[in-house]
C-alpha cells in the first residue's frame, strides 16, 4: 500500500506543474509537419495562420516575392516608406514564423514609436545613417547610429523607432521571427483610435 506523506500543498503544487507541463511545449512555434503551407487568402485565417492552397494550385510564383525592388514612396508626413513582405503579401510565408520589411526614408524621415505585439525583430541598415532606438520595460533608452552595413535588434514587445538623421536617404532590411508580426503605431492607438480615447484619459498626469 503507498501512502501520500507530502504536505497538501505540496502535492497541488505538483499537479499544477503537470498541468502545465503540455501548454509549455506550445509555447513557441511548433516545426512544419509539411514542406509548404502556402496560404488561401480567399479564406479566413485560423487561428495561427491562413488555410493552405490545395498542392494542385501552388506555383513558383508563390515562392517568390518583388516587392522590394522598387524605392517606396517617402512623399507622406513621416517621410518614410515601408514595404512589407509578411503572408498578407507574400503568401508563401504562411506558419513558416518568418518575414522582411523595407524601410526608405528620406531625409529626415522617422518610423515613429512603435512596436510588434507578436515578433522580435532584426534589421541591417543598406544606405544612409538612421538613429535606431528602443526603449525597454524599465524605462531606460538604448539608441545608435547606424551606416551601411550594421546590423540592429529590437527585443520583441519592446517600442523602439528609427530616424534618418544623415543628409541624403536610408534605407534598411528588416526581419521577423513571425509570418504576420503586427505592428502597433503608439501615435496613431493613442490619438487616432476608434471610438477616440477620453481626452481626460489621455491629459491627466501625475502630480
Amino acid at each position: 500500500m503507498v501512502t501520500l506523506s507530502a504536505s497538501p500543498f505540496r502535492l497541488l503544487s505538483y499537479l499544477v506543474v503537470l498541468l502545465l507541463l503540455p501548454l509549455l511545449s506550445f509555447a513557441s512555434n511548433p516545426d512544419p509537419l509539411q514542406d509548404f503551407y502556402v496560404a488561401n487568402m480567399n479564406a479566413p485565417p485560423l487561428l495561427n495562420g491562413f488555410p493552405c492552397k490545395p498542392t494542385s494550385k501552388v506555383t513558383s510564383d508563390d515562392f517568390f516575392f518583388d516587392g522590394f525592388m522598387k524605392e517606396g514612396n517617402t512623399a507622406n508626413t513621416f517621410g518614410v516608406n515601408l514595404t512589407t513582405g509578411d503572408v498578407l503579401s507574400f503568401i508563401g510565408l504562411n506558419t513558416l514564423g518568418i518575414s522582411m520589411n523595407r524601410v526608405d526614408f528620406t531625409r529626415g524621415g522617422i518610423n515613429p514609436p512603435h512596436f510588434h505585439p507578436r515578433a522580435s525583430e532584426t534589421g541591417v541598415v543598406m544606405k544612409g545613417k538612421p538613429l535606431v532606438g528602443f526603449v525597454t520595460i524599465g524605462n531606460m533608452f538604448y539608441s545608435k547610429v547606424l551606416t551601411a552595413g550594421q546590423m540592429f535588434v529590437i527585443p520583441q514587445r519592446l517600442v523602439h523607432f528609427r530616424k534618418n538623421v544623415g543628409d541624403g536617404k536610408a534605407l534598411a532590411f528588416t526581419t521577423f521571427n513571425s509570418h504576420m508580426p503586427g505592428a502597433i503605431v503608439l501615435l496613431f492607438a493613442l490619438f487616432a483610435s476608434t471610438p477616440p480615447i477620453p481626452n481626460d484619459v489621455l491629459t491627466q498626469h501625475s502630480k
